[in-house]
């Protein structure tokens, strides 16, 4: 596997599932961060508590490894209720999703990951459920076809998303709560990777911690997984107590920068720079031409890159700002100096 599928991917590794479930926080008051998001929440479930009445349903969207799984299970234990988890792409026909509805209790969470990615036919099914709790099954064929409702238990359906712009306009407004997840800053990342260490039983210090934040891309799942690349090397080249030299020593191994970027990150800025004169160029060319999919270029490297100054989106397409240029140690030519 490649160096960046391993720490800028989509998705959590199988190998890191068991170890994520370890890391995971429990309750709001373990969680760090997204505060605009739990400070509303934690006045919903209280209300919803108060009602006796099940959470409305929930959309959570942005970039991928923030925590929104985490925070479905958060929403599930102070709500005393079981947590039920799927993704869009496992949901194939209206009978598998029939059959997962028909199985939960009063309630209960479903979670739904990549929503985005469910077939028309079953999320037209879900309209009804979300909004009735209700699913009407078609039975027979032809003239003797008719319809039967079937009557669902109250839940609260959480459904995550990276790409909120793909979800269908009637999906979307079913949810009575829609959260944007933002980009953890340095100092939040710093108290996840002091609680990962504990967990962990591995000692570090402020410093390291730090500079592990500052190089995580603003994403706790970055940051965890370089924890414990770092605790690799302490452990075989140091002494047990994680400092500065075993963390940059590691983190240069690794070839990841001061601003966190990994050779595809710098590769697609180089491109744009060597190739396209500093841009504009379209997604579609930069893609193939760095052998990666558009999803993946727009959905996992091109957020930190805008995030961090080097990017930029345009109608025409991708530039790249004088930053860049300064961040690869390249010059930035007269005539880019005055168009930017």
């Amino acid at each position: 596997m490649d160096k960046h599928e391993r720490f800028v991917g989509l998705d959590a590794l199988p190998e890191e599932e068991l170890m994520e479930r370890t890391l995971r926080p429990k309750r709001f008051t373990e969680y760090v961060g997204q505060r605009s998001v739990t400070d509303n929440l934690k006045i919903y479930i209280e209300a919803s508590k108060i009602r006796s009445e099940p959470l409305d349903h929930v959309l959570f969207y942005g970039p991928p490894g923030l925590g929104k799984t985490t925070l479905a299970g958060i929403i599930a234990n102070e709500m005393g209720m079981d947590l039920r988890i799927t993704s869009g792409p496992a949901i194939e026909r209206a009978g598998d999703l029939a059959a997962i509805l028909s199985n939960l209790a009063e309630g209960e969470v479903l979670f739904i990951d990549e929503i985005h990615r469910l077939n028309r036919s079953v999320e037209e099914i879900l309209y009804a459920a979300m909004e009735d709790f209700a699913l009407d099954i078609v039975t027979g064929k032809g003239p003797a076809a008719h319809s039967i409702r079937l009557h669902l238990p109250r839940f609260t359906l959480i459904g995550a998303t990276t790409r909120a712009g793909s979800l269908s306009a009637p999906l979307r407004d079913r949810f009575g709560v829609i959260c944007k997840f933002e980009l953890y800053t340095p100092d939040e990342l710093s108290v996840i990777l002091h609680r990962s260490a504990d967990i962990l039983n591995v000692e570090i210090d402020g410093d390291s911690t730090h500079e592990l934040a500052i190089r995580s891309r603003g994403t706790p799942r970055v940051a965890n997984r370089l924890l414990k690349r770092v605790r690799d090397f302490c452990q075989v080249k140091g002494s047990g107590h994680i400092d500065m030299d075993i963390t940059q020593s590691t983190l240069e191994a690794l070839a990841i920068d001061r601003l966190g970027l990994e050779d595809l990150d710098r590769t697609i800025l180089r491109l744009i720079i060597e190739n396209f004169g500093g841009g504009p160029v379209g997604i579609d060319t930069i893609a193939a031409s760095v052998g990666e999919e558009r999803i993946t270029i727009e959905d996992v490297y091109e957020p930190y890159l805008m995030q961090a100054g080097l990017l930029h989106r345009t109608q025409k397409g991708r530039m790249v700002s004088q930053d860049a240029y300064r961040h690869l140690g390249l010059a930035v030519p007269e005539e880019e100096q005055l168009r930017l």
